[in-house]
């Protein structure tokens, strides 16, 4: 039983669609981990040249990331 006790777990790899998203569509990312899920997007969406715009969300009853193109 794990009652009590800290139970480590790995997010899975993603991929992200900057690179094929037109200005104003978005995605939704389920994580546990909002805060880092906002801070990967930010960094890899720099590094494509695309701004995005993140927002931790509950869609459906999962917790996660909505991110939307914006440039």
């Amino acid at each position: 039983m794990l009652k009590n006790q800290i139970v480590s777990f790995d997010e899975p790899e993603w991929v992200f669609p900057y690179e094929f998203m037109e200005v104003g569509e978005s995605f939704f990312m389920p994580t546990i981990r909002p805060a880092y899920a906002h801070y990967v997007i930010d960094k890899t969406s720099k590094k494509v040249g695309v701004v995005m715009k993140t927002y931790t969300v509950n869609e459906e009853g999962l917790l996660g990331v909505r991110s939307w193109r914006v440039r």
